[in-house]
Parts: C-alpha cells; structure tokens; sequence
C-alpha cells in the first residue's frame, strides 16, 4: 500500500497529493464559499512529481483524497550510461537503474552519494550529496 485517505481540507501547500493516480506537490488551494444547497469546495492546484505536468483537483472541503507514502532514501551512484544512474541503497545494497533529473546532471557521479524517494514502485533522484 503506497497510499492513505486524508481529507482535503488537510492538504496544505507544499503537502502531497494524488491526482489521475499520479503523485504531485501541491502548489495553491483555493476554497469557494458555501451555496445555498452545496458544501464549500477546494480547488487544488499541483505539479506532478514525476512528469512536472500541472494538475488540478477540484472537491469539498470534506471530501477524501488519496496521498503518496513517501520513502526518502539513501543511495551510491555506481555508474552513469546516458541519463540513467545504476544506483546501490545504502541500507540493502540493492542495485537498481534511476533517471537523473536534469537539474541534477552536473552533481550526479559515480561514487556519489544520492538521496531518492521511493513512491510505490518507482524512484525518482532529488538531492546529490
């Protein structure tokens, strides 16, 4: 299980969100007041972890929404072919393939070490150390 139920109410800027089964940041809420006959609804505005993609989620207040398990983990570059990093984590010594976010190009080398956060089944870099 890589996910848990919060409300939307809960989400914050800077918080986590998942939008078209997709992970992403949350940038801007913005509520409407209440209708006559309706509830006060959130629009939520993010970008996507992964893809950078903006998305939108619009709800009550009340609703439930799903947010990503997030596991920040360490890792060894052991190699670099392209704009994939063979990676080894420092607590299992697991080896896996990443891509390098491209921000990240310059500081990502072999016998560096990378923090990676792991969401579900996939990894994505975001810090060279």
């Amino acid at each position: 299980m890589s996910e848990r139920v919060a409300t939307v109410k809960d989400l914050k800027p800077g918080s986590y969100v998942m939008i078209d089964d997709e992970p992403c940041r949350v940038l801007k809420i913005s509520t409407s007041k209440p209708g006559k006959h309706g509830a006060t609804k959130a629009r939520v505005e993010a970008v996507g972890v992964f893809d950078e993609k903006k998305r939108t989620l619009m709800k009550p207040t009340s609703a439930g929404c799903n947010v990503p398990i997030i596991l920040k983990k360490g890792a060894q570059v052991i190699s670099i072919s392209g704009n994939m990093a063979q990676l080894m984590n420092l607590e299992d010594y697991s080896m896996f393939d990443c891509e390098i976010p491209a921000d990240l190009k310059d500081n990502v080398q072999p016998g560096k070490e990378v923090e990676y956060w792991e969401i579900g089944d996939r990894k994505v870099i975001k810090q060279a150390r």
